[in-house]
């Protein structure tokens, strides 16, 4: 229906719609927020930190730039907060013990905790593949588990994220500091964290799903104006019934919600930034001529322009340097009800 040009922003203009009628609902029927108050602890002890890239080499699926974002992120951490220790897992390794299997990723976990006291910060990043199976324990609010694709997953097997919180985050000590930068698809809940925050550090207590599936079906009937992508029209408006039908239509499964602050909820100080939401994919990018995923690449500029912001100005300025050139929306959860309107810090 449209020209060259037209096609070309059809993209663009369509998230601009979906935006705009997301403003709309959320005006007229507000997500539910409430303000965060227990104190994040000071680092006054080792820094220990996990790096995880697979890029599945001959795979199906095969990605470009997960050992990039590992180097650069490893990078950036040691330059502006230095590091004690660290282990590094990529797919392009010689030796068995530094190849990301299911084994050694679990292995990794182990060591990041491995005596861990008040004052220690440990990190953990992990860059590859994410993905997202039907939840059976009923501490999903969407009913969907999430889960890290290792490298020999065909034999041995994904890591839900269940597991992932009994091994990594489950009986941390009070005053251990855990940051878990995770850039993968469907990874908001990766840590199974109970608390999610806005941009403004409050705890989103109900999110408004029906409003965002309308807005997600209009902007797709935009988009298919001017594009005619019949295929890509039906994907989209296909979730955005799923998101709008999601138990509970607004807010999702309020029974969920309370089962994950009752089994999930931490006295260590557990915060993840995730490079988008569950029901979201995370771009595997081509940025300045390298490849890089584009989470990684957002949380490393924007460090690089001023290290001394709090948690939730980070957060903001991530978003703000992928709006408009990807879907995604980096989010943050936390395993306590942190004020993270304080320095943000490792």
């Amino acid at each position: 229906m449209f020209d060259k040009l037209g096609k070309q922003y059809a993209g663009v203009i369509a998230d601009k719609v979906e935006v705009a009628v997301n403003e709309h609902f959320e005006k007229n029927n507000p997500t539910k927020t409430e303000h965060a108050t227990e104190t994040i602890g000071r680092v006054s002890g080792k820094r220990r930190a996990l790096f995880i890239g697979i890029n599945y080499f001959g795979q199906r699926g095969e990605l470009k730039g997960c050992i990039n974002d590992v180097h650069n992120i490893k990078r950036s951490l040691l330059q502006n907060f230095g590091l004690d220790e660290f282990r590094v897992l990529t797919d392009d390794q010689k030796e068995a013990g530094g190849i990301p299997t299911r084994a050694n990723i679990l292995a990794g976990f182990r060591w990041l905790r491995a005596g861990a006291k008040a004052g220690d910060s440990l990190i953990l990043h992990y860059s590859g593949h994410g993905g997202s199976i039907k939840d059976t324990d009923g501490d999903e609010e969407d009913g969907m588990d999430e889960t890290m694709i290792p490298v020999d997953h065909k034999k041995a097997g994904i890591i839900v994220d269940d597991e992932i919180h009994d091994v990594l985050v489950r009986g941390l000590p009070k005053g251990v500091r855990l940051t878990a930068i995770i850039d993968c698809c469907h990874s908001e809940s990766m840590l199974d964290l109970p608390y999610t925050y806005n941009v403004n550090g409050n705890l989103v207590i109900t999110e408004n799903e029906r409003s965002k599936g309308i807005s997600k079906m209009v902007a797709t009937g935009v988009k298919f104006a001017m594009d005619g992508n019949k295929k890509d029209a039906m994907k989209n408006i296909k979730a955005g019934m799923k998101t709008a039908m999601s138990p509970g239509g607004e807010g999702g499964d309020s029974a969920a919600r309370a089962r994950a602050i009752q089994t999930r909820s931490t006295v260590a100080d557990v915060v993840q930034f995730s490079g988008c939401k569950d029901s979201q994919t995370s771009a595997d990018a081509q940025i300045g001529g390298q490849a890089t995923g584009a989470m990684s690449y957002a949380l490393i500029t924007a460090l690089k322009e001023d290290k001394n912001m709090t948690y939730t100005q980070l957060l903001k300025r991530m978003r703000q340097i992928l709006e408009g050139k990807y879907s995604q929306v980096p989010m943050m959860t936390a395993g306590r009800k942190l004020n993270l309107n304080s320095d943000f810090s490792l």
